[in-house]
């Protein structure tokens, strides 16, 4: 294929507005359709993106148009499989926010589909762009830690409950858990800088602060506690964070195995004062880790007998220009190069499914009492 790419995008608000990097009408793609299910949102993305753009309240309408060439499914995580098979059987490349779906079936579904048809499938892993993790893969992939042995993560959602707990991520049918929705970018960071997957995983975790006995239909603004609740929202996200149908967890631990015997653990937390990934990889010849608040990665290395031995090393990442700290506008810019060059992508489809994979592995494993569940692995059809 050549020329500009012609897109359609599902889901006009949140993540709907990295449109704005693909919108660029004298270059190679173009922003031309658009489906919401909220007339105001329809509005505000041709006010920010495309006056010209085609809009509909029935997504299906986007798929049946001859003049649009790829999907980018940016709806809530509960109607990915639904929006990627629909937009994959239409004959469309498909861009699909993370996570790829909210259950291990639901992306062997998309899996199916994808295979079937012949199209581009990209999953929206925007961490894999991010300049400090992209240079933690570089020195990983350099030898210099040696091979590594265990991997540690610690996130710290300091913004857990205005993201996760004032919508529809707090009710585990829209989402099964944190563990998969927010967890997915992490475990996909443990999956590629260690080039294994997990394949076994235990976790403990729990309700321990958000949720509660307020009613489901109380809202922030009309709370007789706005003005002491640690958790009150004047934003447009503001069901209550204490409302009956709060039912995922939002402190989590989880223990897991990957190929060739990597231990790994993963911790998240969502109500910390502040918010930051910790990740550490340690290898048979020294120990990486990163630090966004002081925007570093440090190397520390061990006793090799090789010149590896010979410094600790400090890189401090350069800032980048876009939203997700850069990552956006390049990952936006590579599906619109898969497309047309047949650049492959840096996150795998099959790399989409077992980030959710783990995720529901570990939610299971929670839910009954922390006995280790096996990631069930990509089915031999959609085998890398």
């Amino acid at each position: 294929m050549k020329g500009q790419v012609r897109i359609g995008i599902i889901g006009a608000s949140g993540r709907g507005g990295i449109a704005a990097y693909w919108h660029k009408p004298e270059g190679r793609s173009v922003v031309v359709g658009v489906a919401d299910i909220v007339p105001d949102k329809l509005e505000t993305f041709k006010q920010k993106i495309n006056p010209d753009a085609f809009v509909t309240l029935d997504y299906r309408e986007l798929l049946q148009r001859g003049d649009i060439d790829a999907i980018a499914v940016t709806s809530p995580d509960y109607c990915h499989e639904e929006h990627a098979i629909a937009a994959l059987e239409a004959g469309k490349h498909v861009f699909c926010e993370k996570p790829l779906a909210i259950t291990t079936e639901g992306c062997d579904r998309i899996l199916e589909a994808w295979k079937k048809s012949g199209k581009h499938l990209m999953v929206g892993f925007n961490m894999r762009y991010m300049n400090m993790f992209r240079t933690m893969k570089e020195i990983v992939d350099s030898g210099v830690i040696g091979e590594i042995k265990a991997v540690w993560v610690r996130h710290f959602v300091g913004w857990g409950g205005y993201f996760y707990y004032h919508d529809w991520h707090a009710n585990s049918k829209n989402s099964t858990g944190l563990l998969l929705q927010k967890g997915s970018h992490d475990i996909d960071m443990i999956h590629w800088i260690t080039g294994r997957y997990a394949t076994k995983v235990s976790a403990f975790g729990g309700l321990d602060f958000y949720g509660g006995d307020k009613p489901d239909d109380l809202t922030c603004p009309n709370c007789a506690e706005k003005d002491t609740c640690t958790e009150y929202s004047g934003k447009h996200l503001n069901q209550c964070a204490f409302r009956k149908e709060v039912d995922v967890e939002d402190n989590n631990v989880v223990i897991m195995e990957l190929e060739g015997g990597i231990k790994a653990s993963y911790l998240q937390c969502h109500f910390t004062p502040d918010y930051h990934r910790n990740y550490t990889f340690i290898g048979t010849e020294g120990r990486l880790e990163n630090s966004e608040p002081d925007n570093k990665v440090f190397v520390y290395t061990r006793r090799s007998n090789t010149e590896r031995e010979l410094a600790n090393r400090v890189y401090e990442i350069k800032e980048a220009e876009g939203t997700h700290g850069g990552a956006d506008p390049i990952i936006c810019q590579d599906f619109v190069d898969m497309i047309l060059t047949g650049k492959r992508p840096v996150a795998s489809p099959q790399a989409g499914r077992m980030s959710v994979a783990v995720g529901c592995a570990a939610t299971k494993s929670l839910r009954s009492g922390g006995g280790v569940v096996q990631v069930t692995p990509v089915p031999d059809f959609a085998s890398e």
